[in-house]
């Protein structure tokens, strides 16, 4: 396979679509999939044949705009309707190239305008089991142009200069880990591409494998020749069936074109990749543990070093990304380094795909350029907190991560400014509160679930969130002292700075950030024993709001 060759493709599959007057994009990402839209589908398909119309009726993956779900897309208009059911079939058939019925219009351009798509430039836009039409949108075009056009040190030098720091949520420089894996010697170095996301309210990667799965995997060849890894792993989580059943179907599809496999592109290149289930183990999100789980072991993470560059899969020098992480390399291939690090602010460049959920108007996945300030995302393209409610905080980061007050919401998105305000980026989850939600509370919701998913290897995580659990709950209770907050403290101190991996480290992020920004709701439920959100109920001579 050669440029020639793509392009012959891509013309193709631009004649087969010219023959239509109007493509009906369907949204089939498991969101719109929960309301039938397969079932939506079915029906316009049926609608088209009855009319004999020239349309092309496409299941598309997620659109983003999840709340207003089920969409359809409708081109070349650019038109996205919402709320569709199986009742507008008709409708929508007989009105294209019209304006739709009203309770059907959606807002495209207030939603999508503040956006910059790089990751999800497909997604809603094509088959993502059709290898054919993800060609036709300059799919593999990076893949090829790095295996007949580069070296393998030129790949990793466009990976640098592009800035792409990892999107799992350490935010590592990915030109960095990539030439620390190229220069280990070993006569065999896998890749691994970390698909188990598992912080609540996160549905990225999931997104992108539903909606996109070539781009992950040609990032992951890309990926390949730039170390010299000949075998790759896709480790996702097993409640993510859709994503699996994609993804299997797309490996199918890409052996078949000759992307995976031996002699790729014509070349010496060798490589291919197998999918391995997990079980649900938060901890498998950290690299070691997900490398034990790969290998059979019960999934736990070791000491480093050695780090997985040197010793990883197997001992053999690995290269772990997760899924955004891949699904920025093709489009970096095709446009360059330079093009990549002119997105974004500061030491954080490119974009960021979001999972905004909570109390906010436009629930769904976006992506914004790294700089962008927080209000804009919330307010802007979340379309604020619904119900006339106030807003209260964000927790970015997940269980990891911290909850960012209303005062903070003209800060820029970046790694720096959310570490320096007492969050992290995380893997991209975004919740919204509003003045309904306890912070005392929401700290001990994300205690519980650390407490829950720790492993056990060690003892300050393994008991430490059990502790600082059972003070939480307290507190909420009204039965804590002050002598317990200080105890929670020094807990969140101990656990942060002797725990053995990311989860334990970072666990005590969301009880740190509320103390730090919303301390009075503490002192409100010890002193006081009142719960001024009125969603702690009180068993010590106190009362809820």
């Amino acid at each position: 396979m050669n440029l020639e060759e793509l392009q012959q493709i891509a013309a193709s599959v631009h004649a087969d679509n010219e023959q239509f007057d109007f493509e009906v994009n369907v949204c089939q990402g498991t969101g719109c999939l929960s309301q039938h839209s397969d079932q939506i589908m079915a029906q316009l398909i049926k609608v088209v044949a009855e009319k004999g119309a020239k349309v092309h009726v496409r299941k598309t993956g997620c659109m983003g705009l999840c709340a207003a779900g089920p969409l359809v897309l409708v081109e070349p208009e650019n038109q996205l309707l919402q709320h569709v059911g199986v009742q507008h079939a008709e409708s929508v058939i007989t009105h294209l190239g019209k304006e739709p019925e009203k309770e059907l219009q959606c807002n495209l351009r207030e939603h999508f305008d503040q956006q910059v798509h790089v990751v999800l430039e497909n997604s809603g836009r094509i088959d993502p089991e059709r290898i054919d039409e993800y060609i036709a949108r300059d799919g593999y075009e990076g893949l090829v142009k790095a295996l007949t056009e580069m070296r393998p040190v030129d790949v990793v030098q466009q990976i640098t200069e592009s800035g792409l720091r990892g999107r799992g949520g350490g935010g590592y420089p990915t030109g960095l880990k990539w030439g620390m894996v190229a220069k280990a010697v070993s006569e065999t170095k896998y890749v691994i591409c970390n698909g188990d996301e598992g912080d609540p309210g996160a549905f990225m990667d999931r997104s992108v494998l539903e909606s996109d799965p070539q781009r992950v995997i040609e990032g992951m060849a890309i990926a390949a020749y730039a170390v010299g890894a000949s075998k790759g792993y896709v480790y996702v989580r097993a409640e993510y069936p859709l994503a699996v059943s994609r993804l299997t179907a797309s490996l199918r599809e890409a052996r078949r074109r000759g992307f995976l496999g031996n002699n790729i592109c014509g070349t010496p290149f060798n490589f291919d990749i197998e999918i391995r289930l997990g079980a649900g183990a938060f901890v498998c999100g950290e690299e070691t543990a997900l490398i034990a789980s790969i290998e059979g072991q019960r999934g736990t993470p070791r000491v480093r070093p050695p780090y997985p560059a040197a010793s990883g899969l197997w001992g053999k020098p690995t290269l772990i990304n997760n899924v955004e992480t891949f699904a920025n390399v093709p489009p970096i291939l095709r446009k360059g380094g330079a093009w990549f690090a002119a997105i974004g602010k500061g030491k954080s460049k490119g974009t960021k795909v979001f999972a905004l959920t909570g109390k906010i108007k436009n629930t769904g996945l976006v992506e914004v350029p790294m700089g962008m300030k927080l209000r804009d995302i919330v307010e802007g393209i979340g379309g604020g907190v619904p119900d006339g409610r106030t807003f209260k905080a964000v927790q970015t980061g997940g269980p990891s991560g911290g909850c960012i007050p209303a005062e903070l919401l003209d800060i820029e998105v970046s790694y720096e400014s959310l570490v320096q305000a007492g969050s992290m980026m995380g893997s991209g989850g975004m919740i919204v509160m509003d003045d309904t939600s306890c912070m005392v509370n929401v700290a001990k919701f994300f205690m519980e679930f650390c407490m829950t998913e720790s492993c056990g290897k060690c003892i300050p995580c393994r008991a430490g969130t059990v502790q600082m659990h059972e003070l939480l709950s307290k507190i909420c209770e009204g039965r804590a002292s002050m002598d317990d907050l200080d105890l929670l403290i020094d807990l969140c101190g101990t656990v942060k700075e002797a725990s053995l991996c990311g989860l334990g480290q970072t666990a005590p992020n969301p009880v740190l950030s509320t103390l730090r920004y919303f301390k009075q709701e503490y002192m409100d439920h010890i002193q006081n024993k009142r719960c001024s959100a009125g969603v702690c109920t009180m068993t010590h001579e106190g009362v809820t709001a």
